[in-house]
């Protein structure tokens, strides 16, 4: 664990395993569905691919390029990302009660995940260029504090309960690292608990979905039927589970089986060990990024990798808390996983730069140059 470039590998390696999970779970979960939507059980996952194909180039070049650079696109992104968060809370397309889809031409979008990203690159830059003056409060707060719930607000317009949360849980994290005082947090978790409660009490569907979580049998036919079937799954996995392609789940029993409750199917084919993994994995990527945050001397470095760790391990712990009736079901994907582009381009791109930060490393930078000039010197002698 002491070598200069074991946070490279361990996340080149995480999130290479990740994807290679995801686009055998995708296959195979939504494999029915697209037979009978569209006639090729392979349409689904045909997209999946072209997706990854787009992301993982995105992903090199974000590694590769100066974190200077990308904090000059700070506030144009965070800009663009409002202006899409504006247009979806007025134009956008409502799906299972939400409206977080927007429709450009004939593709459509989720503006808030790419919000995700560009808010913490914004605010990272922020708290970067004031970090020697982090110990006034009104520092801490202005103008982070206001954009973030400004974002947060217009995704609530849009009645988008889990990416609201994963929004606060970005805020109360950027706080934290930040150096925030204790009873702002009190403040933070109570306006999130208002604003829960706000949101399920003004939908009757979303009401019925909190107060039977705890339950899915208490409603089976109604709000029940996606997180008891995602609990039929889990628990016919076993151990090693039924196999890749074996899930009977997928035949109809299980909504979003391919999305939000993907992690089900991967329970049920690939068993405790599977489900293992994948949490394993999301916690290597943590655990790497976490020691980036660590030992940087960069601040920007150091919130914007905190900031993505907050992201995506809150992401993940959300979605499993979804398919295990711990947490209500409140459609969120799991990152690198679940299907869809607007979910996994922001992903790749995020992680593109934690890789780009691994790279950097004074340690890791050095042993790279060093195998560089090995191989340049190993061609020659070829020669």
């Amino acid at each position: 664990m002491a070598r200069p470039l074991t946070n490279y590998y361990l996340l080149l390696g995480s999130v290479a395993l990740l994807l290679t999970i995801g686009l055998l779970m995708v296959l195979s979960s939504s494999s029915v569905e697209a037979y009978e939507k569209y006639g090729d059980s392979y349409a689904i996952v045909k997209r999946q691919l072209l997706w990854v194909a787009i992301g993982v180039p995105l992903a090199f070049v974000a590694s590769r390029v100066s974190h200077k650079w990308v904090r000059h696109l700070a506030y144009a992104a965070f800009s663009v990302s409002l202006i899409l968060l504006i247009a979806t809370a007025r134009f956008g397309v409502e799906v299972y009660g939400n409206k977080n889809w927007l429709a450009l031409g004939p593709v459509q979008i989720q503006a808030s995940e790419i919000a995700k990203l560009s808010i913490i690159i914004w605010a990272a830059h922020i708290y970067a260029n004031k970090d020697r003056r982090l110990g006034s409060l009104h520092q801490m707060m202005v103008p982070v504090v206001p954009g973030m719930l400004l974002a947060t607000g217009l995704v609530v317009v849009g009645r988008d309960l889990g990416t609201a949360l994963v929004f606060f849980a970005i805020l109360v994290g950027m706080l934290w690292v930040v150096g925030a005082p204790a009873r702002l947090f009190v403040l933070c978790l109570s306006v999130i608990s208002v604003v829960a409660l706000g949101l399920a009490a003004t939908s009757a569907e979303r009401l019925e979905r909190i107060t039977t979580f705890v339950d899915p049998f208490k409603d089976y036919h109604g709000t029940g039927w996606q997180p008891a079937h995602g609990l039929y799954a889990m628990s016919s996995g076993g151990i090693f589970g039924q196999g890749i392609g074996a899930s009977q789940q997928k035949w109809g029993s299980l909504p979003e089986a391919h999305t939000d409750f993907i992690f089900a199917v991967l329970g049920e084919e690939l068993g405790l060990v599977g489900t293992l993994l994948v949490v394993l994995l999301f916690l290597a990527i943590a655990y790497a990024t976490l020691r980036i945050a660590r030992e940087t001397k960069d601040p920007f470095v150091r919130y914007c990798s905190f900031g993505i760790v907050i992201w995506l391990l809150g992401q993940m712990m959300i979605n499993v808390g979804m398919v295990l009736a711990l947490l209500p079901v409140i459609g969120i994907p799991l990152p690198l996983v679940s299907y869809g582009g607007s979910s996994l381009l922001p992903t790749l791109i995020a992680l593109g730069l934690v890789v780009g930060f691994a790279r950097r490393e004074p340690a890791a930078a050095r042993a790279l140059a060093q195998r560089r000039r090995a191989r340049a010197t190993g061609l020659s002698a070829r020669r």
